[in-house]
């Protein structure tokens, strides 16, 4: 067990049961956005995927769930990295995970090229940050979104698949970061409900690719029934079963 968080951790279901996960309690916690964004991922068995800033693993894990893949995680806080290489093993899931800063690449994977890359970026710009670091650094942004993007960009192979979610005031900073090497850009909100606006949006996008951007329907996360309010078929489906999320 990590000591660093002592017993400060939870171990969480996901997937229905199908992962057990082990992350801090007071910490960044994985919830529905990791699931999510392994679901938009286009990977197919033997792909190698890698994920930028990859926490304690869930997304990566939730996509060998669905297709047999090849896991390789970045993260530069090193007790979440702890925890993924250990949520690995528990879940008896192959996952290199390399400590670092992808702004300096570690060697092991600086030249290495991936048919996947998933990134879940922080978030918010503005509001007061967390007394708790690894929260703050895994919500607030403080390195450009655009960086976030090139990188992953970068390391694709051609017609390598990018896949991002974030909130919608992010989405033009990561749209012209994506221009720029990437074509076939999809775009799928999320949404709480029909009569809302969408706070969170999944982006995908192929490296060397030329087709048009396409804006699909949104997910419908939530319905109602009389005063109750629980997840739609469709979310169910994925958050319960690892379903792939149709655009």
């Amino acid at each position: 067990m990590n000591d660093f968080f002592k017993n400060e951790i939870s171990q969480d279901l996901f997937l229905g049961g199908q992962l057990s996960i082990l992350q801090p309690i007071t910490g960044y916690r994985a919830a529905t956005d990791p699931v999510l964004l392994a679901a938009a991922c286009p990977a197919k068995n033997s792909d190698e995927v890698m994920e930028l800033g990859c926490g304690v693993g869930t997304a990566s894990f939730c996509i060998f769930r669905r297709v047999k893949v090849s896991l390789t995680g970045l993260e530069m806080q090193e007790n979440y990295a702890n925890l993924a290489i250990e949520n690995g093993l528990l879940n008896k899931i192959p996952i290199h995970v390399e400590i670092g800063d992808f702004r300096k690449m570690p060697k092991n994977i600086k030249n290495k090229n991936f048919d996947q890359v998933i990134i879940n970026p922080p978030y918010y710009k503005t509001g007061t940050p967390s007394k708790n670091q690894g929260r703050n650094q895994s919500l607030r942004i403080t390195n450009p979104l655009s960086e976030w993007v090139n990188e992953g960009v970068k390391r694709l192979k051609p017609n390598g698949w990018i896949t991002i979610i974030n909130t919608p005031e992010n989405l033009i900073e990561i749209l012209i970061s994506l221009s720029k090497g990437t074509g076939d850009i999809q775009i799928k909100p999320l949404t709480s409900s029909q009569n809302k606006t969408a706070n969170r949006v999944i982006i995908r996008a192929k490296k060397g690719s030329k087709s048009i951007t396409k804006l699909y329907p949104p997910l419908i996360t939530h319905v109602s029934e009389g005063n109750i309010k629980k997840f739609s078929s469709e979310t169910e489906e994925i958050l319960r079963r690892g379903s792939p999320l149709i655009f």
